[in-house]
């Protein structure tokens, strides 16, 4: 019905807009802390009482290629990928590439009860897992009311 209503040529207009929106002002955030669309690594933050709890999908990546570091409530991820195909064919020509390859870096303001001095990170299955510890004074407590 939308087809016959509007036409196809119409939809495509839309559609070839929206492409172009996307790759001038990098995809609209589908919420106020989400970051840009396409961004390497994709990443996920949570929140237990006692941690936050970051994960950033990086497959195809070797532990010693990932950068964790911390500073002013910051916490930085950055690295390179790269191709997988510079050892195995050095000869082959490619038509095309969707898969991110090059140095990236994401930053992940954290909130103020992080304690920079308690951060775990650990790489498995591709998935990099960073866990920063919150402060005593910032976690959530039980009053007793008397």
């Amino acid at each position: 019905m939308t087809d016959a209503f509007f036409g196809t040529d119409l939809l495509n207009d839309f559609d070839r807009l929206q492409r172009q929106m996307t790759s001038v002002f990098g995809g609209f955030p589908s919420s106020i802390r989400a970051g840009r669309a396409g961004a390497f690594p994709a990443i996920n933050v949570g929140a237990t009482d006692d941690s936050i709890e970051i994960v950033a999908f990086a497959p195809g990546l070797k532990q010693e290629d990932i950068e964790v570091t911390i500073d002013r409530g910051l916490l930085t991820i950055s690295g390179e990928r790269q191709p997988p195909w510079q050892d195995s064919m050095p000869e082959s020509r490619h038509y095309a590439q969707e898969r991110f390859v090059g140095a990236f870096r994401r930053v992940i303001e954290l909130p103020e009860g992080a304690d920079p001095d308690k951060v775990q990170a650990r790489y498995a299955n591709g998935c990099l897992l960073v866990s920063v510890g919150r402060r005593e004074a910032s976690k959530p407590r039980a009053i007793t009311v008397q």
